[in-house]
């Protein structure tokens, strides 16, 4: 074993807080800084091993208490806390101006200064403006931003685009109220319908320079979504406090996360009785029947502000609360969600990226994989069981020490890299790497330690520094760490070198980024004075290290499994007995600050948002780090995981000049979809996971990211084999398709179970079939801003009953997926939509048309390995026939299946390219239309596809006649009608349409 294996080694049998000589280490970093005990630290042991004697270096385990931060108290959870509703005087608008662009006003302070939670602003700028027909924007500043008695950061056009006025403002639906009494307060109003959208009467502005506050009403039982990032049902629920604090955490529900997404979508639905009399709808009242008719309105709103957030959802209100910056708000007036979303993307947070054709394959991974040779079994085992895999990842195991752009020269040397790519893309199989977020710095005592992507780094000014000039320290997974600046000048042009400089060595195909909120190990700049310890080990144990192995039995063995689990669940409470220990009772005395004139506290401001970490320095790079030009982290922490997406995106541009970059990262912020799709983080291996992992991908269709999935099977802990087959079922048409979880946890590569692999391939082969329907929703939602997963409750907006509905959704318009949820089951309940207006769907495994009533739950046979899908009425699909990778289905024939209307109508789409370009030259782009039994293909463009066409399905045919194309017979082709389910099969027309199937326009008949 090399020095470096043996480093490693080491890392993991040194887990607790001592030293290697069994001697404890102090309790606080700052005397670990202050005086390092580098005497014991330092030295060199020998071993033996395989009879040869051997020398090594002890790494040092930070202890646990450098990751501790103050006792905090949130503000929700205090009862001293002061309330500033009740303390702050509010503002007084005076020189009003009005005109057809909007309003200007000065707000003055309508009394004494608070200062509750921060410094007060006596003077503000107000603007409103109607921007578009459909976009309303109001923006609240200091008056003075440069003034010595506080500081605002307002964040830049450049940095985070700003909506920008056109010439539709004239039409504008919304409209602008305000007075004074008795302070001012503003309302928006739907012209339309005169519905009040969004008011702050009978509440106070309050405007500090760490703490800003506005209250809007909410009309009883509301219907809000968004608000990211959280594990929560769709619909949020109204005592909830949605922190918006980008935090490393392993996925706990209600709480901040990894994203910072301050957006919400409002939908509202109206009824109309028999007498005409209209009224807000409240759930109870019935829904689909009783003689009353349904119609919604939907509107978003936009916070553009980068600092710690908090929105108090109460029973009938909204408390929005910042750490700072400004008032910069943005409403959308849809009527319908999806034109909301579509506005919000368009004028706000950007288009989503187009991905590449290859990412929609299915994708494996592990924290686990050990070397090249292990990499290469499970590709190749994947190909032994026929199910299909389109690409493999790594996590950190793949680095040498876990330092960026390295692989570890014993179990990933470069030697054996090219014959297994030469090998993975050869068989157009794709290979993706981790690449977390944190830069090891290396010890300056050991020549040996150097790392030459520090040292460019170091050199071009690309990080973080103290307040004081110094480099800002932290510590992540390599040990003591610097972390890039992206607000520098050298920032973003290094991390693009050292992307280009690596792909030379490693030929990733794409990237994920990890650990970017930023993540730390320890609070503040731990590592400085404290680098001539590095390497070191992270202050907790890893999966799988002594004291840290997973013993979890997966969530359902004690219903299978009764006897072992009662034996396990009695040895477990034993250990647990034994290991307790009594200690007095104590009251906790929590840090509150106040206050000071022309000075921001913060690392500790005086308002404590309800974080999941506590202390914001936590588990986290610390507010005060300080950037190139002076900002402070406090002010941007919320977007620097979205920055190093962008800067991400450009390197990839520049190693693959011209194709579109495939990234999945964990932070993100409003219009992060620009440069990267988004995964779910470190979820776990139960069942309420898989149910959560529906409302998160629509809630980040919402927020403009539709290319999404979680870790299938869970992440950590240990899954069975009937978790595993329902999410692998599940996740199949999720946009991104990733199997992957923890250190030490039982492998769950689906080739594990027979049933999970049966299961598995089921669903992929629907799936790949799919593909080019998938691609088609990404272009549109490209290009227009739609949705690929979407909520029932969007596709049809016209029932109430469907606006919590969160464990069904569609697959773009057409395709209705209906998980299995809950173990130990073989139906599941679901809601046919729009049935009760004429809504038609069929099965998709018999075709047959469905039988269903309105608006009730239908008991649908669900065994394990079979996962309930439906087509809609009215849909044509395109389809073709699936190969092993997505290169491979790209060659294969082409087919369609359209499903007729109750009217026996249906319409579709077709976009195709190369699947890789960013910009391609040739498209085709081809429109479906089914009519009097006819189907017709409108081709236009000029892309060259030469498949043919193989088949055609046309589900709801009542009767057939001459079935001919372009007039002519269709001849030897197979035509097959089943007079009992109205199922219309063509097959064989590969004769006919060798030219290709979209080589020109046509029409099929039949009749």
């Amino acid at each position: 074993m090399a020095l470096t294996g043996l480093i490693r080694a080491s890392f993991a049998l040194l887990c607790s807080s001592t030293l290697a000589n069994g001697q404890t280490t102090s309790t606080s970093a700052d005397s670990i800084a202050t005086s390092p005990p580098s005497s014991t630290i330092a030295s060199i042991n020998t071993v033996t091993i395989g009879g040869t004697p051997t020398t090594f270096r002890n790494v040092f385990t930070m202890p646990a208490s450098t990751d501790e931060g103050a006792d905090l108290l949130p503000n929700v959870e205090d009862p001293e806390a002061v309330n500033a509703q009740d303390a702050c005087p509010g503002y007084k608008a005076s020189q009003v101006h009005e005109d057809e662009h909007g309003v200007t006003a000065i707000l003055t302070l309508a009394g004494e200064s608070c200062n509750v939670y921060g410094n007060d602003v006596s003077v503000l700028n107000l603007t409103v403006e109607y921007q578009a027909a459909n976009r309303l924007a109001i923006n609240i500043i200091p008056a003075n931003l440069d003034s010595s008695n506080y500081s605002h950061y307002i964040v830049p056009e450049e940095l985070i685009p700003r909506p920008q006025p056109d010439s539709t403002y004239g039409d504008i639906d919304l409209e602008f109220d305000w007075d004074n009494e008795p302070s001012f307060w503003f309302s928006v109003t739907r012209h339309s319908t005169g519905d009040v959208i969004f008011t702050t009467e009978n509440s106070k502005l309050v405007f500090e320079d760490q703490f800003i506050e506005f209250v809007t009403s909410l009309p009883e039982d509301y219907n809000l979504s968004g608000l990211g990032e959280r594990i929560h049902g769709l619909r949020l629920n109204n005592n909830l406090t949605a922190t918006i604090y980008a935090a490393d955490v392993g996925d706990p529900i209600d709480r901040n996360i990894y994203g910072s997404h301050p957006f919400y979508l409002d939908t509202r639905y109206f009824e109309t009785d028999s007498s005409g009399k209209r009224s807000l709808y409240k759930r109870g009242n019935g829904g689909t029947s009783g003689g009353s008719s349904y119609e919604s309105y939907a509107h978003g709103v936009y916070l553009r502000n980068t600092h710690g957030q908090e929105v108090l959802l109460r029973s009938e209100s909204l408390t929005w609360r910042t750490l700072g910056g400004s008032i910069d708000l943005f409403f959308f007036d849809g009527p319908t969600q999806p034109e909301v979303t579509k506005q919000y993307q368009l004028s706000a947070i950007g288009l989503p990226k187009m991905e590449a054709y290859w990412g929609f394959g299915y994708h494996q991974c592990r924290w686990g994989y050990r070397n090249w040779t292990e990499l290469r079994e499970i590709v190749d085992t994947f190909k032994a069981f026929d199910i299909p895999l389109e690409t493999i990842w790594l996590d950190i195991d793949y680095m040498d020490q876990y330092r960026d752009f390295t692989t570890d020269p014993v179990t990933f040397p470069l030697s054996e890299a090219k014959a297994f790519f030469d090998q993975l893309h050869g068989d157009g199989q794709h290979f993706v790497p981790i690449v977390d977020s944190a830069i090891y710095i290396p010890n300056p005592t050991n020549g040996s330690d150097a790392y030459d992507t520090y040292a460019r780094g170091n050199e071009s000014g690309a990080f973080l520094k103290n307040p004081d000039g110094s480099q800002y320290i932290g510590a992540v997974w390599p040990g003591y760490t610097v972390f890039p600046d992206w607000l520098s000048t050298g920032g973003q042009p290094w991390w693009v070198q050292e992307m280009v400089a690596w792909h030379k060595e490693v030929p990733f195909d794409g990237i994920w980024i990890d650990m970017s909120e930023v993540s730390s190990f320890c609070v503040g700049s731990c590592g400085s004075g404290n680098v001539t310890l590095n390497p070191v080990h992270p202050p907790f144990s890893l999966p799988g290290e002594i004291g840290n192995v997973i013993y979890d039995y997966p969530e359902a063995f004690n219903v299978t499994n009764a006897t072992e689990a009662a034996s396990a669940s009695s040895a477990s409470s034993s250990q647990a007995a034994s290991a307790s220990t009594s200690s007095a009772s104590t009251s906790t005395v929590y840090l509150r600050t106040t206050p000071t004139p022309g000075v921001r506290n913060v690392n500790h401001p005086p308002y404590v948002i309800n974080n999941v970490q506590g202390d914001l320095a936590v588990h986290a790079v610390s507010p005060n780090a300080t950037h190139e030009n002076g900002v402070e982290e406090y002010d941007v922490h919320n977007i620097w995981g979205h920055q190093i997406l962008n800067a991400t995106y450009q390197g990839l541009v520049s190693v693959f000049p011209g194709k579109r970059p495939f990234i999945i990262g964990r932070s993100t912020f409003a219009g992060s979809g620009k440069w990267a799709g988004h995964w779910g983080g470190d979820n776990a291996s139960k069942w309420y996971y898989m149910y959560f992992s529906i409302p998160q991908a629509l809630s980040f269709s919402l927020f403009g990211i539709p290319m999404f999935g979680v870790d299938t099977c869970g992440f950590n802990g240990n899954t069975d084999y009937e978790l595993c087959s329902r999410w692998m079922q599940l996740s199949a048409f999720f946009p991104f398709y990733r199997n992957h979880n923890t250190l030490s946890a039982n492998s769950q590569e689906p080739f594990r179970w027979a049933s999970v692999a049966s299961a598995a391939k089921i669903a992929m082969h629907i799936r790949y079939s799919l593909l080019p329907y998938l691609y088609t929703l990404f272009h549109n939602a490209h290009t227009t801003g739609s949705t690929v997963m979407r909520a029932l409750a969007w596709e049809f907006p016209g029932d109430p009953q469907l606006a919590g509905v969160d464990t069904q959704f569609l697959l773009g318009p057409s395709l209705l997926i209906t998980p299995v949820l809950a173990p130990q089951v073989n139906t599941v309940n679901g809601v046919f939509p729009g049935i009760a207006d004429g809504e038609v769907w069929y099965d998709w495994y018999t075709q047959a048309r469905v039988d269903a009533q309105a608006g009730v739950n239908t008991t649908i046979d669900a065994p394990l390995g079979h996962i309930p899908v439906y087509i809609r009425g009215g849909s044509v699909l395109p389809t073709q026939e699936p190969g092993y990778t997505t290169t491979e289905s790209r060659k294969n024939p082409w087919g369609l299946l359209v499903a007729l209307s109750e009217d026996g109508e249906a319409s579709g789409e077709l976009y195709v390219d190369d699947g890789e370009s960013l910009e391609p030259t040739d498209t085709l782009y081809i429109v479906f239309s089914a009519r009097d039994s006819q189907l017709k293909a409108d081709v236009n463009g000029t892309y060259k596809d030469t498949n043919a066409l193989g088949n055609v399905t046309i589900l709801g045919v009542d009767s057939v006649g001459d079935v001919k194309l372009n007039g002519e017979s269709v001849g030897e082709a197979k035509v097959d009608h089943d007079d009992s389910t109205g199922v219309l099969k063509l097959s064989g027309l590969n004769d006919l349409t060798s030219a290709g199937a979209w080589s020109e326009s046509w029409t099929l008949s039949w009749n």
